[in-house]
C-alpha cells in the first residue's frame, strides 16, 4: 500500500488477534523497515475452511508491507505422533502447498509477493541438526512437554519425538530470519519457550502474533478429525448446506458460535470498502438487511432479530464464493490424483497381509479385541506383582496371559470372571512365560487403580468386541515394528460416563452391548 504509515501497518498486522508478544520491538522495527514473518503449519489432516482464518491474517501482512514465509512443516508432521505416516509425508506437503496456493489465490492475495519453504530442506542440514543437540542439552523435560501441551497430541507415554516438536518450532525462527511468528492461541506455550531458549543459544527473542482459536461448527476447535465441526475446502455446496444445517448456531448465542467468528475473522477482514455482509430474506421476516461493520451484526444477532437460519444460508453463500475456486482448480486430473494418494481411504487389513501406506491411522477395526473367561489364576512363580492366567477364548485350549493385577484385584474375584483380551499381539515372554495376549483394563492417571474392563454377563467367550461404525477384519498379528497397538491406544478410553470408547466411537459386543468401567475417562490398556 502506497504511503501507508508505520502505525497504520502496525494496526493491519494486528488487527483482530488475540494477543501480541514484543509489542515495543515491533513498533521499533517498522518505524525502521518491513516486517518478516512467517506462518507454519504442519501437514497432517486435510486443511479446511478454518484455514481461511491465518490466509485473511496472511493477507493483512502483505497489505502492510510484511515479507511473508509460509513453512510446510513435513518433519513436524510426522513428529507428532506420526500424525502423518513418514512413506505420506511428501504427498501430503504437495497436497498442502497447491491447495494453500489455492486458498490464497480465492481470497486475492498475489502468490508472488509470498516466499513458500518446506522444513526437511533445512531441518536436516549439519548445522540445524546440532542446534537440535544444543538446545537439548539446556531444554528441561518438563518445559519441552509443558510448552507442547495444547499442540501435540498429549499421550500417557509420550514420545520422544513430541518433546522434540517446540525445539524445532523454536529454531525455525533462527533459521528463516525472520522478525516473528504467527500462529494461533494454542501455539502460546511454544512462543514464550522459544523467547527463553533461543537466547541460551545465542539467537535473537523474536515478536510473536496468536489468532484466537475460531470454534468449529459444532461448538469447540474446528478440527481435521472431527468430521462435522469442519468444512472441507473440496466440499460441494451440497455437503456445506449439510454441515451448515447441523452446526450450533444457538439463538442470541455470540459466545461460542463458529458461524459468526468465521464472519468475524474471514469474511469482515477480506470486504474491500463499502462491502458488507449482505443478509437476504423474505419481508415478513424484516427483509434484506447489509452490515458494514461485524459489531452490527453481532449485536443484531444478540437482539434475537436474525434467524439462525438466515446466518446459515448467508454463510452457506459466502463460503461457496471463496470455496468456487479451489473446487475448480482441483478438477484438474493431477490434483484429484494427488488428494486421493495423500489422503487414501482406511484400507480393510485382511489377516496376514501388510497394510496399505497410511492405514495405520485411525482403523482400530485391525485390533482383534474378545470376550474371554478366566478359568485359572496362579501367581508368577518369578514375579511378585504379575498373574499367570489361563483363559478361554473358545479356541481348542485356554491362552496363558500375563497380567500385572496383582496389587488391584485378587484372585479370587479373577476366578471365572469375563475380560475383553486383546488377542493379536505378537507373544512375548515375560519373566520366563510366554505371554500370548493382554486383558484390557482401565487405569486412573497415578496408576493407583487398575480394573479390568466390565462385560456384560451375557457375553460368551470367543465372541469378537468390535468398535462402533468400523467393521473390518482385525491383523492377523500386530507388527510391533509398526507401533499399531501404540498409536491406537492413545484415543482408547472410557468416557465421563465410563463408557470403553475409540474417539468417541463405542466398543460393542456382538449383542450391541457397551463395555464399562467404575474408572471414567481413563486409558484403557
Amino acid at each position: 500500500m502506497v504511503g501507508i504509515t508505520p502505525a497504520e501497518k502496525k494496526a493491519l498486522i494486528t488487527r483482530n488477534l488475540q494477543e501480541t508478544l514484543g509489542d515495543d520491538k515491533l513498533t521499533k522495527i517498522l518505524g525502521e523497515r518491513d516486517l518478516k514473518i512467517y506462518w507454519g503449519t504442519a501437514t497432517t489432516g486435510k486443511p479446511h475452511v478454518a484455514y481461511f482464518v491465518p490466509m485473511s491474517k496472511i493477507a493483512d501482512f502483505l497489505k502492510a508491507g510484511c515479507e511473508v514465509t509460509i513453512l510446510f512443516a513435513d518433519l513436524h508432521a510426522y513428529l507428532d505422533n506420526m500424525k502423518a505416516p513418514w512413506s505420506l509425508l511428501e504427498l501430503r506437503t504437495q497436497y498442502y502447498e497447491q491447495v494453500i496456493k489455492a486458498m490464497l489465490s480465492s481470497i486475492g492475495v498475489p502468490l508472488e509477493k509470498l516466499k513458500f519453504v518446506k522444513g526437511s530442506d533445512y531441518q536436516l542440514s549439519k548445522e540445524y541438526t546440532l542446534d537440535v543437540y544444543k538446545l537439548s542439552s539446556v531444554v528441561t523435560q518438563h518445559d519441552a512437554k509443558k510448552a507442547g501441551a495444547e499442540v501435540v497430541k498429549q499421550v500417557e507415554y509420550p514420545l520422544l519425538s513430541g518433546l522434540l516438536y517446540p525445539g524445532l518450532q523454536a529454531l525455525d525462527e533462527e533459521y528463516l530470519k525472520v522478525d516473528a511468528q504467527f500462529g494461533g492461541v494454542d501455539q502460546r506455550k511454544i512462543f514464550t519457550f522459544s523467547e527463553k531458549y533461543l537466547p541460551q543459544l545465542g539467537y535473537e527473542k523474536r515478536i510473536h502474533f496468536m489468532n484466537p482459536m475460531v470454534p468449529g461448527l459444532a461448538g469447540g476447535k474446528m478440527s481435521s478429525s472431527e468430521e462435522d465441526s469442519k468444512i472441507d475446502l473440496l466440499d460441494s455446496p451440497a455437503n456445506v448446506k449439510k454441515k451448515l444445517k447441523k452446526a450450533f448456531c444457538e439463538p442470541g448465542n455470540i459466545a461460542d458460535n463458529g458461524l459468526l467468528s468465521f464472519v468475524k475473522h474471514v469474511l469482515f477482514s477480506l470486504f474491500k470498502e463499502g462491502e458488507g455482509f449482505e443478509v437476504n430474506r423474505e419481508a415478513e421476516h424484516g427483509g434484506d438487511v447489509t452490515f458494514l461493520k461485524y459489531e452490527e451484526l453481532e449485536k443484531y444477532y444478540a437482539e434475537d432479530k436474525l434467524h439462525p437460519g438466515d446466518l446459515k444460508a448467508t454463510v452457506e453463500k459466502y463460503i461457496n464464493r471463496l470455496l468456487d475456486p479451489i473446487r475448480k482448480a482441483f478438477e484438474k486430473p493431477e490434483l484429484q490424483k494427488l488428494s486421493a494418494a495423500a489422503y487414501p481411504p482406511p484400507a480393510k487389513v485382511k489377516a496376514g497381509a501388510a497394510p496399505a501406506a497410511g492405514a495405520d491411522e485411525d482403523a482400530p477395526h485391525r485390533l482383534d479385541i474378545r470376550v474371554g473367561k478366566v478359568v485359572e489364576v496362579a501367581r508368577h512363580p518369578d514375579a511378585d506383582t504379575l498373574y499367570v492366567l489361563k483363559i478361554d477364548l473358545a479356541e481348542a485350549q485356554p491362552r496363558t496371559i500375563i497380567s500385572g493385577l496383582v496389587k488391584f484385584v485378587t484372585q479370587e474375584e479373577l476366578d471365572q470372571r469375563l475380560v475383553a483380551v486383546l488377542c493379536n499381539l505378537k507373544p512375548s515372554k515375560m519373566r520366563g512365560i510366554l505371554s500370548e495376549g493382554m486383558v484390557l483394563c482401565t487405569s486412573n492417571a497415578d496408576h493407583t487403580e487398575v480394573e479390568p474392563i466390565v462385560l456384560p454377563a451375557s457375553a460368551a467367550p470367543g465372541g469378537r468386541l468390535a468398535f462402533e461404525g468400523f467393521s473390518g477384519t482385525p491383523d492377523e498379528q500386530l507388527n510391533p515394528k509398526k507401533k499399531v497397538w501404540e498409536k491406537l491406544s492413545a484415543d482408547f478410553k472410557t468416557n465421563s460416563d465410563g463408557l470403553a470408547v475409540w474417539k468417541d466411537n463405542f466398543l460393542l459386543t456382538p449383542e450391541g452391548e457397551k463395555l464399562s468401567s467404575k474408572l471414567a475417562n481413563c486409558s484403557i490398556k
